[in-house]
């Protein structure tokens, strides 16, 4: 099995976290001849037997498993028995590190050639006395109408769904058993008869996966083909009525259509996905999604933070897009960003997600929240921002350090300095590390001098601050708050 250790991955000192000038640049690490993406591809595709049984997929033991443990002939499991795949470990790739630290690269699509077979299957016994979050599905038999009245009293905190239907309708109710953020935490796929709906709630997932009774139309809202009762909502499919970590389920893909793409400057645009229909896709704040494209024979995928179409847009939480703005700057000599800037108004692309660690559990006490952005870093603390001015009048202060190159970088300026100009509790400080004559603001690059100056704490208050950027601009900012006094309680650095 996969044993990922605990040690941080890359080590302080690499090239992939360090940068000698700290600067805010698209940093790229050097790979040597044989190493790249491309390389890989190449070799898998050399027509080479990589796992030496000539094309056969067989059951692997736990046995047989750890007898392949030579350097010229190393088996790994990656993700165990649900669903794990057996794989040769060739070419110095490393499953570890796809898993830890770039968890959304397809190794699955990476390591296709290499497939051995799936581990054999065996029934887990719970420990004596281990509680488990899991919740056994119902019987296949059908899910029959639930009885007439209010639900019955349940002391368990787990979720649980209910559902009731009149003449022409079908409506599905969750009972999370826990408040629900306004930033969304629901994804809904309908289709084909399918209904996949997840309820993000922290680090837990809730699930309701059901083949339905009959072929309703496409749509979210589940109007029936004809009147009449339905004696059972459908058939449960896999991990239908489960209740376990987010990262224990693997990422659902659905196609999205381009419906617009808005120039924000030079070289960066929103780019505004259509969801298909019979989806609904509402992605909690400081939350992530993945585009998913076949690039010159390549599966790649990136992981963007969305934003709302604009700030002012943001203030309007009850609005029901459920559209995807990502805001996504392009760079020339990039893979995935020129493909992605080539699509057409109506072609489509694969998103797949909500996904991210970030939790608003620790700005509930908080008093004044700082946000460090270098360029493209503003996409998560755009809409942080916009729920923070909304929702949280204990935040008396939230402050923005944008840090650009240059005065025609930096994102969504206007915007930003009417919010400024118009809410009492929000500050913005741009700081340009090559600015113009002309520019007669903040100038540098991030620092212990910058961050001390404007990052203070008065007499009683409580602290919270949001690290964005590129990678060498979030490992000296975390470092410097550190070494200002911020424990790692009171920050959060969003990554990718």
């Amino acid at each position: 099995m996969l044993n990922i250790p605990s040690q941080s991955f890359p080590a302080s000192t690499s090239q992939q976290r360090v940068s000698p000038s700290g600067q805010s640049g698209r940093n790229k690490v050097a790979l040597k001849p044989g190493h790249s993406l491309m390389d890989w591809i190449q070799f898998a595709k050399s027509g080479k037997d990589l796992t030496g049984l000539r094309g056969r997929l067989i059951e692997v033991t736990q046995d047989e498993l750890q007898k392949h443990n030579k350097r010229e002939d190393c088996w790994t499991c990656i993700r165990g028995d649900a669903g794990g795949r057996v794989t040769t470990r060739r070419a110095g790739f490393s499953p570890w590190c796809v898993l830890q630290v770039h968890r959304w690269v397809n190794y699955e699509s990476m390591l296709k050639e290499c497939l051995v077979g799936r581990m054999a299957t065996k029934v887990a016994t719970p420990a004596k006395g281990k509680n488990t979050a899991i919740i056994p599905p119902p019987s296949p038999s059908g899910l029959a109408p639930p009885a007439a009245g209010p639900p019955p009293p349940n002391k368990d905190s787990r979720p649980r769904y209910d559902w009731f239907q009149t003449d022409a309708t079908v409506h599905l109710v969750v009972y999370a058993k826990r408040k629900i953020p306004s930033s969304g935490c629901v994804t809904v796929d309908l289709k084909a008869g399918t209904l996949r709906l997840e309820a993000l709630l922290g680090k837990l997932s809730y699930m309701i996966h059901l083949l339905l009774s009959a072929k309703e139309q496409n749509r979210v809202t589940m109007h029936k083909p004809s009147e009449g009762k339905w004696t059972s909502l459908g058939q449960p499919l896999e991990f239908h009525n489960t209740f376990l970590c987010k990262k224990d389920r693997g990422l659902v893909y659905r196609d999205c259509t381009l419906v617009s793409k808005t120039e924000v400057n030079h070289n960066t645009h929103v780019f505004r996905l259509q969801c298909p229909r019979g989806t609904v896709l509402h992605v909690p704040v400081g939350k992530h999604v993945y585009l998913k494209a076949l690039i010159e024979g390549a599966e790649i995928v990136r992981p963007y933070t969305p934003v709302d179409q604009d700030l002012a847009a943001a203030s309007r939480p009850s609005s029901h897009d459920s559209d995807v703005y990502l805001m996504i700057k392009v760079y020339p000599d990039g893979v995935f960003t020129p493909y992605l800037n080539s699509l057409q108004i109506g072609e489509t692309i694969s998103v797949g997600g909500p996904d991210g660690p970030f939790s608003l559990r620790p700005l509930r006490d908080v008093t004044h929240l700082y946000l460090l952005a270098a360029g493209t870093g503003l996409t998560p603390m755009a809409r942080l921002l916009s729920l923070v001015l909304r929702e949280m009048d204990s935040i008396s202060t939230t402050k923005l350090l944008f840090f650009n190159k240059r005065e025609e970088d930096i994102l969504w300026r206007c915007q930003l300095d009417d919010l400024a100009a118009t809410e009492e509790r929000f500050q913005v400080e741009y700081i340009l590390s090559e600015p113009s004559d002309s520019w007669s603001g903040r100038k540098g690059r991030v620092d212990e001098a910058t961050l001390s100056q404007l990052l203070t704490r008065p007499a009683g208050s409580r602290c919270y601050v949001c690290v964005c950027g590129p990678s060498a601009f979030t490992q000296l900012a975390t470092g410097l708050l550190k070494k200002l006094g911020f424990s790692e309680e009171e920050c959060h650095a969003f990554q990718g």
